[in-house]
């Protein structure tokens, strides 16, 4: 090998340690403060933990006790009704973009605005439901919450969707068309089939998306200090809850607001770590 070919090879075997050096730095960093946070919401959320988080309502202030059974259930309905809204709606337009018009024009337009939607911050779309919803109706709801929540959610599933279905092939659907199925069919029975796995991963990444956002809920469903399952009325709901006990100086809701911020932490790790196995399960298949 010649003196020229063997510097360079060493320059290039430089630049590799280099690039993976700061490969390993950068996730090392990443983990580390992943870690920390963990680590933080463990230590001051673990004491809390107690069969009255979830069978108690919040406490009044200065006030011992108490728990979030009003909060976790309300952000069970919001997320429900959230992802009930737009989920179908994401599918259904997904859809459209990958069987029906993934050669028109007006798909591209739908695909820009979407990729706009999916990275707009989320105080905005709170401030936008808030002008469209809460003022003609006079009153923060869990109605307008649910609609916030929404927004955020048809984007996610829109792209999870498209993405799964172009990857089905196209001599599935050739084949099937070849029986006499119909277009409709087609996609039910076969697409949908072969896609499954990847949908239901971006419902449950929406869904961890936003079972912790907050700042929607601040201009739309606000929150209630007790029980209320009524949606047309504000809710409590997690997020605004912690949001506003951890600014408090009463030290019941603060142990409550770190609580509550350990609950929401691991329900959505579990969500991801479901869709992530998931995913890959598909994928093995």
């Amino acid at each position: 090998m010649s003196k020229t070919a063997n510097a360079l090879y060493a320059g290039r075997k430089r630049t590799n340690i280099i690039a993976m050096t700061l490969c390993y730095a950068a996730t090392i960093f990443g983990l580390m403060w992943l870690t920390l946070i963990l680590a933080s919401l463990l230590i001051n959320g673990i004491p809390g933990l107690s069969l009255a988080i979830f069978f108690e309502n919040t406490p009044p202030p200065n006030a011992q006790g108490g728990g979030l059974a009003n909060a976790i259930v309300g952000s069970l309905m919001l997320t429900t009704l959230g992802v009930g809204i737009g989920a179908p709606v994401g599918i259904l337009a997904g859809t459209y973009m990958a069987e029906y018009g993934r050669y028109e024009r007006i798909t591209s337009v739908i695909r820009f605005i979407n990729d706009i939607l999916l990275s707009a911050p989320s105080i905005i779309i709170g401030l936008f439901i808030y002008t469209l919803v809460v003022l003609p109706m006079g009153q923060f709801s869990g109605i307008a919450g649910a609609l916030a929540l929404a927004v955020i959610v048809i984007p996610v599933v829109v792209r999870t969707t498209e993405d799964m279905l172009m990857l089905v092939p196209n001599p599935l659907r050739e084949a099937a068309s070849a029986l006499g199925m119909p277009r409709s069919l087609v996609i039910k029975q076969v697409a949908y089939r072969a896609a499954r796995a990847g949908i239901i991963t971006g419902v449950l990444l929406a869904v961890a998306r936003v079972s912790g956002e907050t700042a929607p809920l601040l201009f739309t469903v606000l929150s209630n200090q007790f029980w209320s399952l009524d949606i047309t009325q504000p809710l409590a709901n997690l997020p605004v809850t912690i949001n506003n006990f951890i600014n408090n100086p009463d030290p019941n809701w603060k142990k409550l607001a770190w609580t509550g911020a350990l609950i929401i932490t691991f329900a959505v790790l579990s969500l991801n770590i479901g869709a992530r196995a998931l995913s890959k399960s598909s994928q093995s298949k």
